[in-house]
């Protein structure tokens, strides 16, 4: 018999970590799969997506630059995945349909709340960025009821279609960069600057002494925006190392319905120098 067959799929895609934190799932639920990482042509993610599942695939995920056509591409999205436009976790049902999820929000929330102890409810949040990877994360979480969310973006816009999107029962609104000035309990990065070595230009009153600050982005020295945190007195600054790991476990809960451990697999992760 041979094992159940995932993969990750991107261009460019010989970073990804999720071949090895999948492997260290399955070795800790002994799970019998086999997970790779998969290159797809920039011009033929569909292809790629179908000759993957017509060769007995079970579940594939999806990273840069393919989580919109992931959702175009799908025949049903569950509730995370509608709102935001991205998939992130393909399978197929007992049917032969395609299906899609995006694990990204969750794997936010989770780390948050059940890694660090950090409350999400009548919190106040400053969420900087507008663009796919915010996008992904608002919905699960809003579902946490926080008192008041303001996205942040350089283009007050782009910030305003987001409000729009995810108006509800949480207090949502949007900024320019320039534009928010008082502190927040929790201030979320959602933009790829930090891996350019650069900021946002950002107020230093957006911080006092209980602000804690998130990065989405991660590596092997402190981000530019949690150094940035830190030096204007921020009590508590997180990488987004956990935020990776634990979408890939509601991916893998998805496909297995087996959730792994994951402090053990973040300490080993941490531990290898990631």
């Amino acid at each position: 018999m041979s094992s159940d067959l995932y993969a990750v799929v991107g261009n460019p895609i010989s970073h990804s970590k999720s071949p090895l934190i999948h492997s260290l799932f399955a070795a800790q639920t002994h799970q019998d799969m086999e997970y790779t990482a998969i290159q797809a042509p920039l011009d033929d993610f569909a292809g790629t997506v179908s000759g993957f599942f017509s060769r007995g695939g079970k579940g594939l995920n999806v990273t840069v630059p393919f989580k919109e056509q992931a959702w175009e591409l799908v025949t049903w999205r569950s509730d995370r995945a509608g709102p935001a436009g991205a998939v992130n976790t393909l399978y197929r049902d007992a049917e032969g349909h395609l299906c899609g999820d995006n694990t990204d929000g969750v794997g936010l929330v989770r780390d948050l709340t059940l890694n660090h102890g950090v409350p999400l409810r009548n919190q106040r949040v400053l969420v900087l960025g507008a663009g796919g990877a915010v996008r992904g994360i608002l919905g699960p979480l809003l579902a946490e009821q926080p008192a008041e969310v303001v996205i942040a973006n350089r283009t007050l816009t782009k910030a305003q279609a987001l409000v729009d999107l995810f108006a509800g029962g949480v207090r949502l609104s949007a900024e320019g960069f320039d534009s928010v000035r008082e502190p927040f309990d929790l201030i979320i990065n959602g933009t790829s600057a930090s891996l350019q070595g650069d900021l946002p230009p950002l107020d230093p009153s957006l911080v006092d002494e209980s602000t804690i600050s998130y990065d989405m982005m991660y590596g092997f020295e402190t981000t530019v925006f949690n150094r940035w945190a830190e030096h204007q007195g921020a009590c508590r600054s997180i990488d987004g190392l956990g935020m990776l790991v634990e979408q890939a476990a509601e991916a893998f809960w998805l496909w297995r319905g087996v959730r792994p451990d994951t402090s053990k697999v973040l300490s080993q992760l941490r531990q290898e120098g990631f």
